[in-house]
């Protein structure tokens, strides 16, 4: 579908004065965000709003109000392009491999990030209510009960509230202590020698006495046999011997820059399965209906610009979706939902890299398509900071509106929860408000702009709305997009 360059955007205006229940921290009346219900948008208008701040969950559009809010949300993006898999990312990657070869599923494990922790919420999610997230359950051919979301910027949705994780729950996965007898030697059939035990034994409690037993002589131990030892020695001497044996096959053969080059995220994706794995798992998409306008373009990527359903297949059932945006400037996930039964393989981190992946693949076909938007970066709520760990990555400073490195912005929100990102004391936003007239506003179906608007309605008592809508869309933005008026 081309764009035929006469598409406007269309947007209803609701203000944010009022707070409500913040998902991250509970506060009652705490989180404050600017919203706009959207008709209809255009690519590149959603675009410049993400570069803003805002945010989109469905067809609704929202911006935190950042120096009032409890739990600030900063934008962040990752550059795709450079960005390398770290050791978690790696971890990540060989166990989905592992499963797809073996079947083996981690027990009790959970991801830093999103996933592990909604494993605990079955049963506490809502039904899925929005459009978009309807259309997601009846691509997927899922049952609503069977799903589990997981939106890269919020597991909960705008005010949400997030079920409490019982400690009980919590502490199954650890071992439990075995009941201690008083009859040594009766503990000695029932409770075998192992570390846990061993550790436990000199905490025992003083009243258990029993006859002490010298040890019985031994051989000690045996001369002939090579000392024990340990575990880093072994490694160590693994990686040298592994390293001697690449350099005499490079005295042998031509010499290869590349061969000491870490593998980089196609190659970890791309690795081959046997022929007798267990399991495989395919990827299909699909274009999905979203307020954002399907849109070709001749400098873009071959599969267009919009929203799109990112299905799992793993031998022929569905097992996960991911809702992706793709924009001029980036890939932007907005949701992954996947089955609570696959929650320990860390489905929404996966999704995460394979995305990253799909954005270098679009860059090659639209070389200004270059980074990857995770949503919010939320410091001051623990578990919502593992999107720091997509690196290189930017933060968006919320009154300049400027990417700053990450890595200059933490020791600023370790100070403080809501900051100025920008080093620069004299920068400000470069897309700032500076004419109301040309805001273009839709009124009884025409399309104006303001200074019109206001003469019809002689005396309009909507200015002070319009302006602040206007100033937190921006001037480019208020000039594009229609902001409806009844």
């Amino acid at each position: 579908m081309a764009s035929t360059g006469s598409s406007y955007s269309i947007v209803e205006y609701f203000g944010g004065d009022d707070g409500y229940r913040c998902g991250y921290c509970k506060n009652e009346k705490g989180n404050f965000s600017h919203g706009m219900w959207s008709h209809a948008m255009t690519v590149q208008d959603y675009q410049d709003l993400i570069d803003r701040g805002w945010r989109r969950s469905g067809k609704y559009v929202y911006k935190p109000v950042m120096n009032k809010t409890c739990c600030p949300q900063y934008t962040i993006r990752c550059h795709a392009l450079n960005f390398q898999p770290s050791k978690t990312h790696k971890k990540i990657l060989k166990k989905i491999k592992k499963f797809l070869i073996k079947g083996e599923t981690p027990v009790g494990q959970c991801d830093d990030g999103c996933d592990g922790v909604l494993k605990e919420f079955r049963g506490f999610f809502e039904p899925l209510t929005s459009s978009l997230q309807r259309t997601v359950a009846i691509a997927a051919g899922i049952s609503q009960a069977l799903l589990k979301g997981e939106p890269m910027d919020s597991a909960f949705g705008e005010g949400r509230e997030v079920p409490p994780l019982s400690p009980v729950k919590m502490q199954q996965c650890q071992v439990e202590h075995p009941v201690i007898s008083s009859n040594p030697e009766e503990t000695e059939d029932v409770r075998p020698a192992t570390s846990e035990t061993l550790r436990e034994e000199p905490a025992s409690s003083p009243a258990v006495k029993g006859p002490r037993h010298a040890p019985k002589p031994g051989e000690g131990a045996d001369p002939k046999k090579p000392q024990c030892r340990k575990a880093k020695d072994l490694r160590k001497e693994r990686r040298q011997q592994k390293e001697q044996r690449r350099q005499d096959g490079e005295a042998l053969t031509s010499p290869n820059p590349a061969s000491n080059q870490p593998k980089n995220l196609e190659e970890f994706i791309a690795d081959s399965l046997p022929d007798d794995a267990l399991h495989r798992l395919e990827f299909k998409r699909f274009l999905c209906d979203s307020p954002l306008e399907a849109e070709t373009s001749p400098d873009g990527p071959e599969v267009g610009y919009g929203s799109f359903h990112q299905q799992y297949w793993l031998d022929g059932r569905i097992v996960a979706v991911g809702v992706i945006d793709i924009l001029p400037n980036c890939v932007s996930s907005v949701y992954l939902y996947y089955h609570p039964d696959f929650a320990s393989l860390s489905l929404g981190s996966y999704s995460a890299l394979r995305e990253i992946a799909f954005t270098r693949q679009l860059q090659k076909q639209s070389p200004k398509l270059c980074y990857y938007y995770l949503g919010f970066y939320i410091h001051s709520c623990p578990k919502m900071r593992y999107k720091g760990q997509y690196r290189p990555s930017d933060l968006l400073c919320p009154e300049t509106y400027m990417w700053m490195p990450i890595e200059k912005c933490i020791p600023r929100l370790e100070t403080s929860t809501y900051a100025r990102l920008s080093e620069d004391p004299q920068a400000g936003d470069a897309n700032a408000l500076k004419d109301l007239s040309r805001a273009l506003v839709l009124h009884r179906r025409t399309v104006m702009p303001y200074a019109a608007y206001a003469r019809k309605r002689k005396g309009s008592s909507d200015e002070k709305e319009v302006e602040h809508y206007a100033s937190l869309v921006g001037q480019t933005c208020a000039e594009r997009i229609l902001l409806y008026r009844a």
